[in-house]
This record gives structure tokens, sequence and C-alpha cells, in this order.
């Protein structure tokens, strides 16, 4: 015997949610009139033909009433990647679909607004769903990394080539006038920075935020200090040749030692002040590129890396300046036409350098760092070194005392 387990007094909240949906949204609110409609309207049919005795003509109209009831939207559902939006003087179930704006998604139907990705994500073409963001640095393994890198080597090689030709020829003539010490110093430190550029290529950690700028900057001021011993020596040493002079004194290493070592120390000290007080650190930049979270290695304290970038600065004009003064020396010294020409393209990287590093972002501000170390190292190298080289590999002829000598009358 069937058991009718019906009893007229259900009630929605008692219903299981597993199977049944119920929250009241817009769709099942129009859902919810539509059937008391056709039910009040069947109730009402029902009523009028019982009291008629026909039940042909309750169930043709019952179906024809089915057919009449309005049970849809005035529109279509808005697909995935687009929002509602309200349609002024419309019913609440009419309309428009509008697409989500950058940076956010509808990942369903007829959604009323639309949402944010997570930082580390973007929204695709589509708007539909959100794709993660990949990780972008200066790596070795692009074009750009690799050309530089590359460079870096080469540039590298040059530099142990021309320490070894000084080496070889420790004791010609051309070496014994153009102060060994010093161009074994400034050698060695242009090594350093072509090496030093490589800290700006591959993914960044912290030792390599700490290294990068302190590194070129302590090694760029030794190479401006020996240039600018250099050239000092020779002033000095020509002054001394005049009857008379007590400048004599003043000429040899003692000279040379004190410029480079006050500079370094200078320079060491803003360092070290800058790793004290807010150095250099790790960050990931997720807001500035849409597609991309930008690994890259903050400055910390701003003014501490312009104190020490002014410092190099201001001894690379001081140098120019000197070798500018002394490029009319005799023949004996002409080494300071090389050096003031040296200095020059020293300064002009560097004063481009400024504005494409404040211009630039993300993996290119570290391109435009290394071009520079590059640039202005290999500048020095060329200008100063090959000169030498050129006349110690090519005119031995001319590597003796009495052709790098011409009396002042």
């Amino acid at each position: 015997m069937e058991k009718n387990i019906c009893t007229g007094e259900e009630k929605l909240e008692t219903l299981p949610v597993t199977l049944f949906e119920t929250s009241m949204t817009a769709h099942s609110y129009c859902v919810y009139n539509a059937v008391y409609a056709v039910a009040h309207a069947l109730h009402a049919l029902y009523s009028s033909l019982h009291k008629q005795g026909s039940v042909l003509t309750w169930k043709l109209l019952a179906q024809k009433s089915w057919k009449m009831t309005p049970f849809s939207l005035c529109n279509d559902y808005c697909p995935s990647g687009y929002r509602k939006t309200k349609l002024e003087g419309k019913p609440f179930c009419c309309y428009d679909c509008i697409p989500c704006p950058q940076g956010k998604i509808s990942n369903q139907t007829d959604m009323d607004d639309c949402f944010q990705c997570p930082d580390d994500h973007y929204p695709n073409k589509d708007h539909d769903s959100c794709i993660p963001k990949y990780i972008s640095y200066l790596s070795y393994e692009e074009k750009l990394g690799t050309s530089l890198t590359t460079v870096a080597l080469v540039l590298s090689f040059l530099t142990i080539s021309v320490l070894g030709i000084f080496g070889k020829y420790h004791d010609t003539p051309i070496i014994k006038a153009n102060n060994r010490s010093l161009s074994y110093t400034l050698v060695i430190s242009l090594l350093l920075s072509f090496l030093s550029s490589l800290l700006f290529v591959g993914c960044p950690v912290k030792v390599t935020c700490l290294l990068r700028q302190t590194t070129s900057g302590v090694t760029f001021s030794v190479s401006i200090s020996c240039i600018l011993a250099k050239t000092m020596t020779v002033i000095l040493a020509f002054m001394a040749t005049k009857p008379g002079s007590k400048i004599r004194t003043w000429v040899g290493k003692r000279l040379a030692l004190s410029i480079v070592l006050s500079c370094f120390l200078i320079q060491t000290l803003l360092c070290i002040v800058w790793l004290g007080i807010s150095p250099p650190f790790l960050d990931f930049d997720m807001h500035s590129s849409m597609t991309e979270i930008i690994v890259e290695c903050k400055e910390g304290s701003v003014v501490m890396f312009y104190c020490v970038l002014s410092f190099m600065g201001s001894l690379a004009i001081v140098s120019f300046f000197v070798a500018f003064l002394a490029r009319k020396l005799p023949d004996t010294f002409q080494e300071t036409k090389s050096i003031t020409f040296s200095m020059l393209v020293f300064c002009s990287v560097w004063l481009s350098f400024v504005p494409a590093y404040m211009s630039t972002k993300g993996k290119y501000v570290v391109a435009v760092e290394i071009f520079s170390i590059l640039a202005s190292s290999g500048g020095l190298l060329a200008c100063v070194f090959f000169p030498i080289c050129y006349i110690i590999m090519m005119r031995p002829d001319l590597n003796k005392k009495e052709n790098l000598i011409k009396r002042v009358d």
C-alpha cells in the first residue's frame, strides 16, 4: 500500500541543500513568480471548469496556459568575461552585458561584477580566467643577457692580455715611463670592473644585491684615482725639471699612493655607511607590469646611492680637468693626451647613464648599468693601454729611452 509522504506542511528551508538550491537569486525569483502565476491561473481555471464539468476543456486550456506563461528573461545571459549592468527604465530582469575592465575577470555566466586576479596572476585575453605571471630578470639565456656577458668576458680577456704584456715587458723604457705601479693597479681595477658587471646578470639574490653597486663603485673610484695620480705625477715631474724647483720631493710613489688610497678609502666609507643605514635589497615588483613579476635589486637608500655615484662623477670630472690642462706637455709625457680622451669618454658615458637609468624599468635598468660599466671601463682600457701595447708589440724600435725623451727648450 502506497503511503502519501507529502503532508502539505513542508518548508523550503528543510530541504536537503545537497540536492536543492535554496538561495534566492534573480533567476530563482523569476521562476518563483512564474510558478506562482501558473499555479494561480490553473487553480482559477480548474475552479471555473469544475463547475461546468468539462474535463477535456480543462486539459486543453491548461496546456495553452502553460504556453502563455512568461518564463524567460528579456535578454540572453552574460557570458564569462562580462558582467551585468542595469538598464535604466527597464525591469530588473532586463540588463546589458559589458566586458570586464582591465585587470579583472568573471569566470561564471551572469555575474553581477568582475573580480581582481591575485597579485601573481593576470587576466587572459577573454577575461574569463587568471594566468600566472612569469618571472622577469636579465638572464644569461636571453639574447640581451648573452650579448652583454660575452662583451664583458671578451673585455676581461683583453685586460688580462694587457696585464700579461706589461708583465713580460716590465723593464722596458715605455712601461717605466708610464709609472708601472699605477699601470698595474689601473689594469687590475679595470679587470674587476668588467667582472663586476657579471653580478648584474642572472636572477638576483640578497648577496648580489649587496655587491652590485658597492663593488662597481669602489673599483671605478680606484680606476679614476689611478688616472688622476698618473696625470698629477706627470705634471709635477714636468714642473720638477725646472731649476730650483722644490716639487721634486712630491714626485714618486708617495704622491700616487696617497691619491689612490685616499679615494679608495672615501668611497669604501660611503659604501659601508650605505650598507649600514639602508642597504640594497631584493624586491619582487608585481604591479609595474601586467604580465610580469619583476625581480630586481632596490637601492635601499637612494641618497647614499647618489652619494656614491656623485663621488665617482666628481673624481672623473677632476681627472678630466687636470688631464685637459696637461694635454700640451712635451712628448715625453704624451700619455696625458690619451688620458684626456679616455676621461672624456668616461664622463660622456656616465652623464648619459643618469637619465637612461631613471627612464627605464625592469631588466632594461640592469642592461643600462652593465652597458655603462663596460663602455666606460672599455674606454679607459682602449685609450690608456692600447697605444702602449701597440708600441711594445708592433713598433719595438720606438720602445727606447732616446725616443721617449724630448727636451724642453
